[in-house]
């Protein structure tokens, strides 16, 4: 059995009835490197059109292999025939698509208790599933499980085969990542409605990117400013692409500036990735003066003449409010250019141009 079909995390749907469930999402700090995965045979497999889909209408398609699996554990979906699940799977389109507006399902793949692999979006179209993953990751939910128990042994064997299918056929990654998260629950009642804030966006840790250890000096928190810089040179837009940019980045600051270590706090791919740097809690080594009293974020790239795709540019955007909402930056924080306090392209005009446009900067 694979070590990750160990660990599920519960999200809960209630579907039918009138509460909803919102569910907030933290990255811990590790990930799995699974052994190589021996033959096995594909799984049985329920296509969209033998459960009874709606012609599918999401058109962002992933870029294989990915190098992420996410998996949910459904609750209040118990099925244990392939006619109940394609049943209840049918209603939970029409919820997707009604009431969360959503273009299909959230997954790439749901697994039955019925040992049935039941398509989703499929091998080729993102996932709504894991915001900051759903374009580089295979979302595979469980269903027909109750709070608390395992999916079925015939599940999980429906899972590992996928899996191994999966890796095989060139859709996952042989060296795929599965960040664990921590899901938690906030059960609201429906006659007192709530919008939640903006979540915070999944952060990538400095394990994923295998930092070197290192002891910088603590920073002085709040932050009263944030810096926009950009890193130059090559970007990247696929996750293991970025992590390995990220490990050079932090090589060349320790061993060729004599850096404490990779000089931002964060920095931010166009995979729409936000990748942990130093962190909050240590101070950057990226511009002089600011380095005590400034969160650095950095876009991987040069962008004198072509901006961050959207994708970049929404996730530094949800990583700003999320330092405010967490106390790591003041309220009344300014946002400055890198080239507003330094004498460099940093972080180029084309990215200038955009920044200048957010809340808080520096006029």
């Amino acid at each position: 059995m694979l070590p990750w079909l160990l660990v599920f995390s519960a999200l809960s749907l209630q579907v039918w009835g009138e509460s909803s469930v919102l569910v907030s999402e933290m990255l811990l700090g590790d990930y799995c490197m699974p052994p190589v995965v021996s033959p096995a045979g594909a799984p049985a497999m329920v296509s969209r059109s033998t459960w009874g889909s709606r012609p599918l209408s999401c058109r962002a398609r992933l870029s294989p292999p990915v190098p992420y699996l996410i998996t949910e554990q459904l609750t209040g979906m118990e099925c244990q025939e392939q006619s109940v699940c394609s049943q209840l799977l049918r209603g939970l389109q029409s919820h997707s698509v009604h009431a969360k507006g959503w273009c299909d399902l959230a997954f790439n793949f749901l697994v039955g208790d019925d040992g049935r692999v039941y398509e989703g979006v499929g091998w080729d179209v993102h996932g709504l599933h894991t915001q900051g993953y759903n374009n580089v990751s295979l979302g595979i939910a469980f269903f027909g499980s109750r709070i608390g128990s395992s999916p079925s042994p015939a599940a999980l064997s429906a899972a590992e085969d996928l899996i191994s299918s999966a890796i095989q056929n060139g859709h996952l990654s042989p060296r795929y990542i599965q960040p664990h998260l921590l899901k938690e629950e906030i059960c609201l009642g429906s006659q007192h409605p709530v919008i939640p804030s903006k979540a915070c966006p999944n952060i990538i840790p400095r394990s994923a990117w295998e930092a070197r250890e290192t002891h910088c000096p603590p920073m002085s928190l709040p932050a009263k400013y944030a810096v926009i810089i950009h890193t130059a040179g090559v970007g990247c837009n696929v996750s293991t692409d970025c992590l390995l940019r990220i490990r050079g980045i932090q090589s060349f600051h320790m061993d060729r500036r004599d850096f404490c270590d990779i000089g931002y706090h964060f920095l931010i791919g166009q995979d729409g990735g936000v990748y942990e740097g130093l962190g909050w809690s240590s101070q950057g080594s990226h511009t002089y003066g600011y380095n005590d009293i400034a969160l650095g974020i950095a876009f991987m790239g040069n962008f004198v003449e072509k901006p961050p795709n959207a994708a970049a540019l929404e996730a530094a955007q949800d990583l700003i409010q999320c330092a405010v909402a967490k106390g790591y930056l003041a309220p009344n924080y300014l946002l400055l250019g890198h080239s507003d306090v330094v004498d460099t392209l940093s972080p180029g005009q084309a990215l200038y141009s955009i920044i200048r446009t957010w809340p808080h900067f520096k006029h």
